[in-house]
């Protein structure tokens, strides 16, 4: 036991008032109360209320209110190092060192494939575009009708506009 939880128990005793007479008293829970006196402060709820706390049943039991604060800031102090010193880290293997190793090799081999992947779809679009669409625009141009047989060209047309074939017909 640390020594303000003993103080605190010593007190509370001294004076002859039950932990539950202090609890009704503070508002505090029995179980806080309990886990101040053996200092737990893992029971405890962190930030101002443990404060809170200390100081109130410091009160209840007759001590000074900041001096017992400032003890219990003192001692939460030490406790918070030890609790991170004592926290379990994961251990890493050397089967994870070698999972991961292998996952950063298939990463970059992915990353090359869709490079790769890229840069042959840019040279294919670039083909299609300097080659073969200047060969298409040339075939195209020469084989237009000539003017002469633009009024036969015209007749067709109007003659498939005029029959109003409808367009669903022929999707299906």
């Amino acid at each position: 036991m640390s020594d303000l939880g003993a103080r605190l128990k010593q007190a509370r005793i001294a004076k002859g008032v039950q932990l539950r007479d202090i609890a009704t008293a503070t508002k505090i829970s029995v179980v806080a109360l309990e886990a101040l006196e053996r200092s737990d402060y893992s029971r405890l709820p962190g930030g101002i209320f443990s404060r809170a706390f200390v100081r109130a049943y410091a009160l209840a039991v007759g001590l000074e209110p900041e001096a017992a604060v400032n003890e219990f800031l003192t001692e939460f102090a030490i406790y918070e190092k030890e609790a991170e010193k004592n926290a379990k880290r994961p251990e890493i293997t050397p089967d994870d060192l070698h999972f991961v190793e292998r996952q950063r090799k298939a990463l970059r081999t992915l990353r090359l494939v869709l490079l790769g992947a890229a840069l042959i779809a840019l040279a294919a679009v670039a083909y299609l575009v300097f080659v073969w669409w200047p060969a298409a625009n040339r075939t195209s141009t020469a084989s237009t009708p000539s003017a002469r047989s633009a009024p036969a060209a015209l007749t067709v047309t109007a003659a498939v506009i005029a029959t109003r074939v409808p367009l669903r017909s022929h999707l299906r």
